[in-house]
């Protein structure tokens, strides 16, 4: 209990990810699924293979790391709460895709998700300082998600249907996007 309560008080600490943080980004991206995507993914596969699946995804990541991809994680006495993963010049017209955003479940509504889109906004910034285009796919089941990229400036230039999803079917998914990540630093800073 007094580990949790230091990580409740404490201000998280900011870094690009390495390799060894695989396990704790798979479980936390795992965690987040279970929480956000029940209904848009099947249950059977959110209570069964969702961590593996993660872990493979992120062990791939990690193995051959790209210069156009970067992931930051948020940290808390040596523990992975959060991280954000970025994919530059993934879209012609749309710029840079914010690939994975996630904060640990109990840790939500701390700022701890604007501090990590802030970061990915000036490593954007500082990686494609001609071209700081950002966007993102979310569920549009995600209302939570969506209130908070529209809080910080993200506008739903589109809906459309995605699939096949991990574990099967499709979903509809709403694009968010911003002009100028300088907006989306300004905006998440204040």
């Amino acid at each position: 209990m007094q580990n949790s309560n230091r990580i409740e008080s404490s201000t998280p600490a900011l870094r690009f990810a390495v390799a060894a943080d695989v396990m704790a980004i798979a479980s936390l991206h795992a965690d987040s699924w279970r929480h956000h995507y029940r209904g848009a993914y099947p249950d059977s596969f959110l209570d069964g293979n969702v961590l593996e699946n993660r872990k493979a995804v992120w062990t791939e990541r990690f193995a051959q790391p790209l210069p156009d991809r970067f992931t930051i994680v948020a940290e808390i006495n040596h523990a992975v709460i959060g991280f954000v993963h970025v994919v530059l010049d993934e879209d012609p017209e749309w710029g840079a895709l914010l690939d994975n955003l996630h904060v640990s479940f109990p840790l939500k509504r701390r700022g701890i998700g604007t501090l990590l889109l802030t970061e990915a906004a000036r490593a954007l910034i500082e990686r494609r300082p001609a071209d700081r285009k950002l966007y993102l796919w979310v569920l549009e089941q995600n209302q939570a998600a969506q209130s908070f990229y529209a809080a910080h400036g993200g506008a739903c230039v589109e809906k459309t249907t995605h699939g096949p999803v991990p574990g099967g079917g499709t979903v509809i998914v709403q694009r968010i996007a911003w002009a100028d990540a300088q907006r989306l630093a300004s905006v998440a800073a204040s």
